[in-house]
């Protein structure tokens, strides 16, 4: 009994041990992924969130093979679903990008675009690089020669953190298309990584208000003294909020962004829901006039563009005036775009869709006569390659996207653009979840996401039979209709006649 008693207490003590020892290799493997976690530079949310934001890449390994019993499925999830949002993470990664055992796309609703495929598409060593477009030549000193199909739609410094103006800055620099500032002015931060740049005036004018709250002549041409700076564009609305202005959050302005803007730290800013001194059409020309004139450079404006009627006015008094009061671009937003602070009714229920959009502008410039004078820029909602192809089918010249460079930032779409708390330190001014941010890693993320997007574009029209993006047009893509059959683009926008 004894012996058997003295078993049990060395078992036990020997287990007690083991327990003790498993404990303990137990705290150094955590203590281990937590340095490791916290030091690599490659995943934001694993940086932030050391060893907890592990979990976030179990849980969604296990989707894959459960993906059964979830409600979200790979295309259901809004505003960007996890088809849509995986396809930019891989092209970030610049890693394989190509999907098995068939699409898991829907092609039966009112709206699926499908590509028509050429019998005898152009050999892959006869695809060309898109072809060099011009803006302004002739109606400034200096015109803008930009060559890139998509560009960094408008993201201001104070959205959106330092670290992540960087990345864009120096990825957009080596994917060689432009960046546009957002109307919160022009940070050193935009210029640093050297790209090209857009200097977006918004309704409040940062960076170029006079005291008087209107436009200074004299911080324009302040501004337009840096050879990077391209173009401007004069923002009237934006996508998700047609009607109001931007909204900074007081939490979100730091000294650093007050200074810029010319605010106080801690206040809000709210941007007047227009350009206070433009009240028609006519004023709006003779502003793109103002500007061209004090900085030589291209002038364009962006809006959410809804109405014929107005396209109709304005481009009559372009024609009525001159060319030269035309501007050198148009940047269509819709209703698909995306801000980081917005009255819901406002997001989910105030402007058309750029389906509509897009093709209203494009066929009411060739009715007017001026589509080769004014370029188009079209903005909203397009991270993939289908809706870049979509869009130069339609015809336009450009594509620019916030959201897309966004993910290859690391954005998981928490939702937090609006508060001081995003966790992927892009939309925050919190240093602590601004450290998960790492800039030389997250630029080449930019980079290579553009990059692979122009690639993808490329293959697209290469298998419509054209050897270059732009040769796209509306016989190149179908979009299905009511009754489940599908129609050419041609057919269901067709063009009218020219009014001139």
């Amino acid at each position: 009994m004894s012996a058997l008693t003295s078993f049990a207490s060395s078992f036990l003590t020997y287990a007690v041990v083991l327990f003790v020892f498993l404990i303990g290799v137990f705290v150094l493997y955590i203590l281990a992924l937590y340095i490791i976690d916290s030091t690599q530079k490659e995943h934001t949310v694993r940086r932030n969130y050391p060893v907890i934001g592990r979990f976030r890449y179990f849980f969604e390994h296990l989707g894959e093979f459960f993906r059964q019993y979830f409600f979200a499925m790979d295309r259901e999830e809004m505003p960007f679903n996890r088809a849509q949002r995986t396809w930019v993470y891989r092209a970030a990664k610049n890693i394989d990008s190509t999907v098995a055992f068939g699409s898991t796309r829907d092609l039966r609703p009112e709206g699926t675009v499908m590509f028509v495929n050429a019998p005898f598409p152009p050999l892959t060593d006869e695809s060309l690089p898109p072809k060099p477009i011009t803006l302004g030549e002739g109606y400034c000193d200096k015109p803008f020669t930009c060559s890139a199909l998509v560009n960094v739609s408008g993201m201001s410094f104070g959205a959106i953190s330092k670290p992540a103006v960087l990345a864009l800055s120096h990825g957009a620099k080596k994917a060689g298309c432009w960046m546009n500032t957002g109307e919160g002015g022009l940070s050193p931060y935009h210029l640093e990584g050297g790209c090209d740049i857009v200097f977006q005036i918004g309704t409040g004018k940062f960076g170029v208000r006079a005291e008087d709250g209107g436009l200074s002549d004299k911080k324009l041409a302040k501004i337009a003294e840096h050879e990077v700076v391209r173009m401007f564009e004069i923002k009237l609305s934006q996508g998700a909020k047609p009607g109001k202005g931007g909204m900074l959050p007081g939490e979100k302005v730091t000294k650093e962004i007050a200074e810029i803007r010319g605010l106080s730290v801690g206040e809000a800013a709210i941007s007047p829901n227009r350009h206070a001194e433009l009240n028609n059409s006519d004023d709006l020309l003779d502003m793109i006039m103002r500007v061209r004139r004090v900085t030589n450079k291209p002038v364009g404006f962006k809006a959410v563009i809804s109405s014929e009627a107005w396209l109709d006015e304005l481009f009559t008094a372009i024609n009525k005036r001159g060319l030269e009061a035309a501007p050198d671009f148009i940047s269509v937003d819709s209703a698909d775009g995306g801000t980081g602070a917005a009255p819901m009714s406002l997001m989910d229920d105030m402007g058309l869709s750029v389906k509509e959009s897009l093709p209203m502008l494009v066929d009411k410039l060739k009715q007017h006569g001026l589509r080769e004078r004014i370029k188009v820029n079209a903005s909203g909602k397009m991270v993939n390659p289908t809706e870049v192809a979509w869009a130069l089918c339609i015809g336009t010249d450009f594509v620019s996207t916030a959201r897309g460079p966004m993910f290859a930032l690391g954005c998981i779409q928490a939702l937090q653009c609006n508060k001081n708390t995003c966790p992927t330190g892009i939309t925050t001014h919190d240093k602590d979840l601004q450290k998960g941010l790492v800039v030389e890693n997250k630029t080449e993320r930019v980079a290579y996401y553009l990059k692979n997007l122009e690639k993808e574009i490329r293959i697209i029209a290469n298998s419509c039979g054209v050897k270059r993006p732009r040769d796209l047009n509306r016989s190149h893509a179908r979009v299905v209709v009511a009754n489940g059959k599908s129609m050419t683009l041609e057919r269901l926008y067709a063009e009218t006649d020219s009014t001139t």
